[in-house]
C-alpha cells in the first residue's frame, strides 16, 4: 500500500485586473467577512501575481490560480484555468 504524496495547494477565484506583463497577470480576489465587532458583512480584496503560460487569460476575465513555489520575487501563484471570459461591448 503506497501513497501518492500530492500536495493540496490553495486555489482562489478572482479577476484579472492587469495583463500588461509578459507571462504575468495581476488577479483582484475579494472575499466577503463578518466585522468581528459590529456584524456587518464587508468586502475584503487583495491582488496577486500570477503566472500565465499556454492560457490565454486577458483583462476582465474570471481565472483560477493556485498556490506555486515562488516563480519571481511577486510571484508565488499561478493561473490553473480561464472560468469566465470578459463580455466584449
Amino acid at each position: 500500500m503506497s501513497e501518492t504524496n500530492q500536495k493540496v495547494h490553495r486555489t482562489l477565484v478572482g479577476r484579472v485586473v492587469s495583463d500588461k506583463m509578459e507571462k504575468t497577470v495581476t488577479v483582484l480576489v475579494e472575499r466577503r467577512v463578518k466585522h468581528p465587532l459590529y456584524g456587518k458583512v464587508i468586502m475584503r480584496s487583495k491582488k496577486y501575481h500570477a503566472h500565465v503560460e499556454g492560457l490565454e487569460a486577458h483583462e476582465g476575465d474570471l481565472v483560477q490560480i493556485e498556490e506555486c513555489r515562488p516563480i519571481s520575487r511577486t510571484k508565488a501563484w499561478k493561473v490553473t484555468q480561464v472560468v469566465e471570459q470578459a463580455r466584449v461591448i
